[in-house]
């Protein structure tokens, strides 16, 4: 039977509509980014200046300085408290430390973020400090273990690397200018077992890189969360034989640049296992540099203040995103907290978010990696240690103030300074925060504490 031409001239037309629409949904596959692995690299007391893609001259940084300019460099980042243990806090749970109330972390230990995770099917690991179970008489077997928070595979400290102190002295300049690398008898624990106590503390930087390294090479063929909470450069501070001496910036510079050298081989790491372009890789600090004790602390660059304090330089720090072929290079000026990775990782991977949770806010940056939309947070609550403050756009109140969270001598907590009527500052003026302006900008004090308590109600 001869063949009609209309006939097959349909035929034609829908074959080739369907082929143009599976390559269309092909393309827009492959363009649509898949569920990531993520790496989030989170280092401890890092200032905001002691990286060059921050302005720092003297230590050298290229990997991270790499990281910054082929992804997002976030200038207006902030950690969740001005010292450790909130801050991980945040960090892991997307609760502002502040907002917690009653319902501490212990409780509910699925909520934390390698659980949402684990949840999804990736393999998750932590190297380095946990620092969110205390310091109980058998940290292997404690509820708050990250191997009951979610992660696979555990290798690192309890907490910072300064705890406990030398019998019968305390954590003081005099103790970090004098201790050798087994001064401080804090152990190494692989799971659940001590594997080095105390542990060298020069090799602290070196281990880690190198347990990333392996563990990224086993995990290549799955989706995976890796933490990599580098102990450096939290005081007191020690760099492999390698790095020593080598730094324009003393022995401090030494550990900077020693971290620096382990990102640029977790970044080979990936690109090695073939997951480069898969992965996304944040880069921060848990809070400001401990200034207080000199030779042993960082810089936070132009910003005032330091760890311990509500002052930019306790809570700001770098924040760098980098996804190869997806995040663009861009300047980010929008204001973000460490505990919006919570969000922001839900959101890329399909995860859940503990909205039940008392003082859950983190909110999703995705937008903004993605897309350069601009950034949903426009407010930011600083607590700690008695100091108080509150940013909203670019303006921030401090209620109460200190130079430092305690004597670098002594040890002795610094109380805070009340400040009626509260200090104001525009940010966007000046990040230094030197010029009160409460004098003539009273409504914007007004305007300021009437959000904080509204903030604080959550």
């Amino acid at each position: 039977m001869p063949i009609s031409m209309s006939r097959f001239n349909g035929r034609l037309f829908l074959s080739t509509v369907v082929l143009v629409a599976a390559v269309a949904t092909s393309m827009a596959k492959d363009e649509a980014p898949s569920k990531p692995n993520v790496v989030l690299i989170f280092v401890d007391d890092m200032g905001y200046g002691d990286l060059g893609c921050y302005g720092n001259s003297k230590t050298k940084t290229p990997n991270i300085d790499k990281l910054a300019t082929q992804g997002q460099r976030w200038t207006s980042f902030y950690s969740s408290g001005s010292t450790c243990v909130p801050s991980r806090t945040g960090l892991m749970s997307g609760r502002h430390p502040a907002l917690l109330g009653k319902q501490k972390l212990a409780a509910s230990p699925k909520s934390v973020m390698a659980a949402m995770f684990k949840r999804q099917g990736y393999a998750t690991a932590i190297l380095g400090k946990w620092h969110l179970a205390g310091y109980p008489k058998d940290f292997t077997q404690s509820p708050m273990h990250p191997l009951e928070c979610g992660f696979d595979y555990h290798f690192g400290t309890p907490g910072s690397n300064d705890v406990p102190a030398p019998v019968g002295k305390r954590q003081n300049r005099e103790v970090f200018d004098t201790c050798n690398k087994f001064t401080f008898q804090v152990p190494l624990i692989r799971g659940r077992e001590v594997v080095e106590f105390p542990v060298n503390q020069e090799l602290f930087t070196k281990r880690y890189t190198e347990e990333a390294v392996k563990w990224i090479h086993a995990r290549k063929e799955e989706r995976f969360f890796l933490y990599l909470a580098h102990n450096m450069p939290h005081a007191p501070v020690f760099a492999s034989k390698k790095f020593q001496g080598t730094s324009e910036g003393g022995r401090y510079g030494d550990v900077i640049e020693e971290v620096d050298w382990s990102v640029g081989k977790v970044v080979a790491a990936l690109k090695e296992a073939g997951v480069e372009k898969n992965t996304l890789v944040v880069f921060t600090s848990d809070n400001g540099p401990w200034l207080m004790f000199g030779p042993h602390g960082g810089t936070a660059g132009p910003l005032r203040g330091e760890k311990g304090t509500s002052w930019e330089g306790g809570f700001r720090v770098p924040g760098i995103f980098n996804w190869p072929g997806t995040i663009k290079p861009a300047t980010i000026d929008g204001m973000a907290a460490n505990l919006d990775l919570y969000s922001t990782f839900a959101a890329l991977t399909g995860g859940d978010e503990p909205t039940d949770k008392q003082g859950y806010i983190s909110t999703n940056l995705s937008g903004v990696l993605l897309r350069q939309e601009a950034s949903p947070r426009t407010q930011w609550l600083f607590t700690g240690g008695g100091a108080d403050a509150f940013r909203s756009g670019r303006y921030k109140i401090h209620l109460a103030t200190k130079t430092h969270s305690s004597d670098p001598d002594t040890r002795k907590r610094v109380s805070p300074v009340r400040r009626d009527p509260p200090l104001l500052f525009d940010l966007q003026a000046e990040i230094s925060e030197q010029t009160n302006l409460a004098d003539s900008k009273p409504d914007e004090i007004a305007r300021l504490l009437a959000e904080m308590k509204a903030f604080r109600k959550n």
